[in-house]
């Protein structure tokens, strides 16, 4: 997976374009379901770190795509989102298989921190720290850092450097780059992508003696180590 890609299970619109915002904003890739039919097949078809998951969606409740998840053998986090709140349906969910359990309504830091905790601590999931020479990456505190100096970036600044990390010593170009990152396909003529990679090596690079983010000529970009 090349960057952090959630799933949201949710049929109320203003909700689910609230999450998607707010989600995207800090530095993640989303995809939205409205029912649980269309939640499940997303689930089971595509790779995600995380799927925020309502109770109450049509068709198809959230009950019923998490036991089937499970039995599937998909191990994906799931973290309810709901306005059921008893103490019997917080326990169901989490018995069900899923990892948290939030109501609605809720504070956004919260789902955020929630969302960091699942990650950091799922035991079989990939390590979600990434290191080249003294550039390190941590995706679940959403921190980067670079001989031992944390680097201030902004979401998109760390999606790219995510990118750029993860597939280290590959050139990657402005296309892949665009489709990665801001998940369309940009005019040939826009320069979003140099624009970008300039103000990123203004944070990764400039200050430091060895260059990481180098430049091929005509084709794109790659980061790794030169001797």
């Amino acid at each position: 997976m090349l960057l952090m890609k959630v799933l949201v299970v949710e049929d109320e619109s203003k909700t689910a374009t609230y999450l998607k915002r707010g989600l995207e904003e800090n530095g993640f890739i989303v995809d939205v379901a409205e029912g649980g039919e269309d939640g499940a097949h997303f689930a089971q078809t595509q790779p995600y770190e995380l799927i925020i998951l309502d109770v109450m969606l049509p068709g198809r409740d959230g009950w019923s795509v998490v036991t089937d998840l499970r039995r599937r053998g998909v191990v994906t986090p799931i973290l309810f989102l709901t306005a059921r709140d008893a103490v019997r349906d917080r326990v169901k969910g989490l018995e069900l298989g899923a990892d948290d359990y939030l109501v609605k309504p809720f504070a956004f830091s919260e789902l955020l921190a929630r969302m960091r905790s699942i990650l950091r601590r799922g035991p079989a999931r990939q390590s979600t720290v990434l290191r080249v020479a003294d550039l390190e990456i941590d995706i679940a505190r959403h921190r980067a850092q670079r001989a031992g100096c944390v680097l201030d970036l902004t979401p998109k600044e760390f999606q790219l450097l995510y990118l750029l990390l993860q597939r280290s010593g590959e050139v990657l170009s402005r296309t892949l780059i665009a489709e990665q990152v801001w998940d369309i396909n940009f005019e040939s003529d826009s320069n979003v992508v140099e624009v970008h990679v300039r103000r990123l090596r203004s944070k990764v690079d400039d200050p430091f003696e060895a260059k990481l983010i180098h430049t091929v000529r005509g084709v794109g970009y790659v980061l790794e180590q030169h001797a």
